[in-house]
């Protein structure tokens, strides 16, 4: 390993009003290294990292590039000095191929695209950090994982060689991310330093050289990660405070019948089918989970359901009423709720403020509004609500939600749909990129939820998450409902079979 690093950011500090978000933050990154950067959603890893890549300046503190002060004065510049970052929301144009995306993100590209040129550029680095993606594809036809490749070959293509990735295993399936480590290792044998923003403890001890792990904006430990144990890393992030497994309670008896699907059937965007026929019935006081790798029908199953995707045949129909045409705002006002696996696309919007995204699902009621009017303290009140109940923490009530964490973003997006006790709730990877503390309120929040008495449809790839709080699960593979099973009476093996397409 190289003495001297190839970027250091040495007591850097950062204040957005009255909010500290770094706070004298040392980072050292070298060349042919894999650098975990640890915490909780809002302890200061994204506004690190955005000054990072000079779309935040410092209040204090200094940046020395191979040992060299410089300062980051806008993203052009980081850009020429091979700074580059993959986001958990992926920033690609979804209608233009694989090619024209790269294209666009070259700093010196020429006014015409030689079509040929660039997918032999992209075949090449496909090839030599096994990224295997083709080039003339449309992004919209590429998985998450394909999508990902596209997104880290732009980096490349520009030269960089300090690439940061913000959670770049939480949309994978666990294979994917197995082989998306390979390639970061590749590329940090290659010379250059890789940083990856996770949660996840054991892939982080598994896969990196070195850990920093912050909290409350500060640099609370750092260590090499052969150092590293579980209770260290846990005792950092957290603090004093302990989390207690959250496990669902027994349930006794179901209670009544509040949905049933009826051989439903739906297509993806491509016009495929992605569920083909699937039956089942939720219960009243249950929480029923959807296993199943990534693309196996979650996704279009979820929007069905939510009425936000038609289905092609098939029934739906909640408390015995057939549902199956109705519109998403008639859904909502029979009282099924929808957390979405992506929060910031389907969710919530960007660049409005929290207390606007708080009112969507109600600026037209009696809550919000009086005669086409909205009711500005009533919303604030609503707003003021949630963050308090959830423990939802923001720089403003009028700052853009973009400007949040991810945990805390999740938080919001809850509470809203929680909100007005929903007969059923869709839960898509709730706790997706979410901390270990964020985790746990969301799991909390959707147990209360069923001992409440409503449903709750958890869809998740993560079998801890799955048998430490669902009544029944039932397994997706390749659009095809494989079986049902009460989560006492299986185990890993049985479920781990059906999601690869054994037949119950």
């Amino acid at each position: 390993m190289e003495t001297v690093p190839l970027l250091e950011m040495k007591g850097i500090t950062k204040r957005f009003g009255k909010t500290l978000a770094n706070d004298h933050v040392n980072l050292r990154l070298y060349s042919g290294e894999i650098h975990a950067l640890l915490g909780e959603n809002g302890a200061g890893k994204s506004t690190l990292m955005n000054i990072l890549l000079g779309i935040y300046k410092p209040n204090s503190g200094e940046i020395l590039h191979r040992g060299e002060k410089i300062t980051i004065k806008n993203p052009k510049y980081a850009a020429e000095l091979g700074i580059g970052m993959v986001h958990q929301h992926f920033e690609l144009i979804p209608p233009l191929s694989v090619a024209e995306n790269i294209f666009l993100s070259m700093p010196h590209r020429r006014f015409l695209l030689n079509q040929q040129e660039m997918e032999q550029t992209i075949r090449a680095f496909s090839e030599k950090f096994a990224l295997p993606v083709d080039p003339a594809a449309k992004i919209w036809q590429l998985s998450v994982g394909e999508q990902q490749r596209v997104e880290i070959i732009k980096l490349l293509c520009r030269d960089c060689e300090i690439l940061v990735l913000d959670e770049p295993s939480a949309v994978l399936t666990p294979q994917e991310a197995k082989e998306m480590f390979k390639t970061l290792r590749t590329m940090a044998d290659d010379g250059k330093a890789v940083v990856v923003i996770s949660h996840k403890m054991n892939e982080v001890m598994e896969h990196a050289n070195r850990i920093t792990v912050l909290k409350n904006g500060r640099v609370e430990d750092e260590l090499l990660a052969q150092d590293a144990t579980i209770e260290r890393l846990t005792k950092a992030v957290v603090g004093a405070r302990t989390m207690d497994e959250v496990t669902a309670k027994p349930q006794k008896e179901p209670g009544k019948r509040l949905l049933e699907a009826k051989e439903l059937t739906v297509q993806n965007d491509k016009g495929l089918i992605a569920l083909d026929k699937a039956s089942f019935e939720l219960h009243a006081g249950e929480l029923f989970a959807i296993a199943g790798v990534a693309g196996s029908g979650q996704r279009e199953l979820a929007e069905s359901l939510a009425g936000l995707r038609p289905s092609v045949s098939g029934q739906i129909a909640l408390e015995g009423k057939d549902i199956t045409k109705t519109t998403a705002k008639e859904r909502i006002g029979l009282g099924i709720s929808f957390i979405p696996e992506d929060r910031l696309k389907m969710g919530l919007i960007p660049g409005m403020n929290l207390k606007q995204n708080a009112m969507l699902k109600k600026f037209r009621g009696p809550t919000c509004s009086k005669g086409g009017i909205l009711k500005k303290k009533s919303i604030a009140a609503m707003a003021q609500a949630y963050v308090d109940e959830h423990a939802i923490r923001h720089g403003g009530m009028e700052l853009p939600v973009s400007l949040m964490s991810g945990g805390n973003q999740q938080k919001l997006l809850v509470a809203r749909e929680m909100d007005g006790d929903p007969t059923l709730v869709i839960a898509a990877y709730p706790i997706r990129g979410l901390d270990i503390g964020a985790a746990e309120a969301i799991h909390e929040i959707l147990l209360q939820q069923r001992e409440r008495g409503a449903c709750v449809l958890l869809i998740s790839e993560e079998l801890d998450e799955i048998f430490a709080l669902s009544d029944r699960v039932a397994v997706l593979c390749d659009g095809k409902l494989m079986g049902i099973r009460k989560t006492a009476d299986t185990d890993y093996e049985e479920i781990g079979r059906m999601m690869s397409g054994e037949l119950a």
